[in-house]
C-alpha cells in the first residue's frame, strides 16, 4: 500500500488558495442552489420537512435536489450544489462570505474528484450524490473550520466509512432521495466536527482492503487532481427533468426550431445509462415525468421547450398520445461517449439532429443571464418571486450569508 492515501493527496490538494475568480463562479452556483430550493417550496417533501426539528438551512438540505433542475457534473454523474450550499452557509465558525464560496469551491474539489473515480458497477447501484457526497460536504466543512490537512483526512476517511445511498428508492414512490442528501449534508457536518474534536478515521477509506472502492466498485478509476478547480466543469439545468433526459430535450428543440415536423413518429437514440433512467414510456406521477424520455421529447413535440408544469399530471394525461409516438433506443457512439459527454440523436419527418454535449455544459454556458432568469422562474413557481430581486443580489453580490440564511427562515 502507498504511503500516502488517496484522501491526504485530496487534502493537500484542497489547501490551495482559491483564486478571487472562481468566487464569481461559486456565486452562481449559489444562487441556482438556492432557485431550486425555492422552486420546491410548494412540493410534499417541503410540508414534510417544515415540520422537522432544525434551521432552515438544515430543511433547505432536502429540497435542492427536488426539481430535478440542480447543477450537475457529468463525469462523476452527480450533482455538488444540493450537498455543498447546506453547509457552506451554515457550517461551524463565522467566516464571511468569501471564505465560504472558498469552501464551497473546495467542496465541489472534493465530491468530484471522488465521484469521477466512481465506475459504472457503481453507478449502477448507488447514487453518487449520495456516496460522493458526503466528501465533498466534509470537505466544505472542514474548510470553515480552518482544518488542517491531517485533520480532513479523517474527517473524510469518517464519512467515507459510512457512505451509502442505494438506488432503490428510484422504483417505489417515495423520498429518499431527497434523504439521501440531507444525510450527506449531516454526515459532512458531523464528520468535520468529530475530526477537529480528535477523533480519528480511516486514511485509505477509499482505496484500501475493505474500503469504499472494494465494497462498491469494480474498477475505480484514477483520481485526477489537476491545476484548476473543477466547478468549472459543473453544468447549469435549464430544465426540470433527469440530465439523461437533456440531450434528447435538445436535440428536438433544434429539430422544432429549425422547422421539422414533430407531429409523427420520432425517433431518440441516446446512450445505455439514459435507456436504464429513463425508459418510461408510460409515467405516471411527476417524478417518473421527469425521468421519462419519451414524456421530455412529447413535451417539446406538442409544446416546444419545457417548463416545469410541463412534467405536472394534468400534462402527463394530456401528452399520453404523443408520448406513444416515440420510440427511444441506445446508439452505440453515444454510450462509448458517455459519462464524459451526454449524447443524443432525435430523427423526425425524415430530419435529424445529433446533440454531445447540451445547453448548460461549459461547452454551451447558460450564462450569468440565463442562470438568473432561471432563477426568477424557480422563485415564481415556489411562490417566492417578490423576493427574487434579494435573493439574487444576496448570492451575486452580498457579502452577509446571513441574507440568504434569513430568506430560507422565511420561506420555511
Amino acid at each position: 500500500m502507498a504511503s500516502s492515501s488517496l484522501t491526504e493527496r485530496l487534502a493537500h490538494h484542497l489547501a490551495r488558495p482559491v483564486p478571487g475568480d472562481m468566487g464569481a463562479r461559486a456565486r452562481l452556483h449559489l444562487l441556482d442552489w438556492l432557485g431550486c430550493v425555492a422552486g420546491a417550496l410548494e412540493a410534499p417533501v417541503a410540508a414534510a420537512v417544515r415540520a422537522m426539528e432544525g434551521g432552515a438551512l438544515a430543511r433547505a438540505a432536502w429540497l435542492g435536489n427536488v426539481l430535478e433542475m440542480d447543477d450537475v457534473h457529468r463525469m462523476s454523474i452527480l450533482h455538488p450544489g444540493p450537498v455543498i450550499w447546506p453547509v457552506a452557509l451554515g457550517g461551524d465558525g463565522a467566516p464571511g462570505m468569501d471564505a465560504r464560496l472558498a469552501a464551497a469551491v473546495r467542496g465541489y474539489e472534493a465530491v468530484i474528484a471522488i465521484g469521477a473515480t466512481f465506475d459504472g458497477y457503481h453507478y449502477a447501484r448507488w447514487h453518487n450524490t449520495a456516496t460522493a457526497g458526503v466528501f465533498g460536504a466534509t470537505a466544505t466543512a472542514a474548510s470553515l473550520a480552518g482544518a488542517g490537512a491531517e485533520t480532513t483526512v479523517s474527517a473524510l476517511g469518517l464519512a467515507g466509512s459510512v457512505a451509502g445511498g442505494l438506488w432503490r428508492m428510484r422504483h417505489e414512490p417515495v423520498m429518499a432521495k431527497h434523504w439521501h442528501v440531507a444525510h450527506a449534508v449531516d454526515t459532512g457536518l458531523a464528520a468535520a466536527r468529530a475530526a477537529r474534536a480528535g477523533i480519528t478515521g480511516p486514511r485509505f477509506v477509499l482505496e484500501g482492503e475493505q474500503g469504499l472502492y472494494a465494497a462498491m466498485t469494480g474498477t475505480p478509476r484514477p483520481m485526477r487532481l489537476e491545476d484548476g478547480w473543477r466547478m468549472d466543469e459543473v453544468s447549469f439545468k435549464p430544465w426540470g427533468a433527469c440530465r439523461h433526459a437533456h440531450p434528447a430535450i435538445d436535440a428536438a428543440l433544434a429539430l422544432r426550431e429549425n422547422g421539422a415536423a414533430l407531429d409523427g413518429s420520432i425517433l431518440v437514440e441516446t446512450y445505455r445509462d439514459a435507456l436504464t433512467f429513463c425508459d418510461r414510456p408510460d409515467p405516471a406521477s411527476v417524478a417518473e415525468a421527469k425521468f421519462s424520455l419519451h414524456h421530455a421529447v412529447a413535451v417539446v413535440a406538442e409544446r416546444g421547450e419545457p417548463v416545469l408544469a410541463d412534467f405536472e399530471p394534468a400534462a402527463i394525461a394530456a401528452l399520453a398520445p404523443a408520448r406513444a409516438r416515440i420510440k427511444v433506443c441506445e446508439a452505440t457512439e453515444f454510450s462509448e461517449r458517455f459519462p464524459a459527454h451526454y449524447g443524443a440523436r432525435v430523427t423526425a419527418g425524415g430530419r435529424a439532429v445529433e446533440r454531445i454535449d447540451t445547453l448548460g455544459d461549459p461547452e454551451r454556458p447558460l450564462g450569468r443571464g440565463g442562470v438568473i432568469a432561471k432563477a426568477r422562474a424557480l422563485m415564481d413557481w415556489g411562490g417566492v418571486g417578490q423576493d427574487a430581486d434579494a435573493a439574487i443580489a444576496a448570492c451575486l453580490s452580498g457579502d452577509d450569508p446571513r441574507a440568504i440564511v434569513a430568506l430560507l427562515e422565511t420561506w420555511l
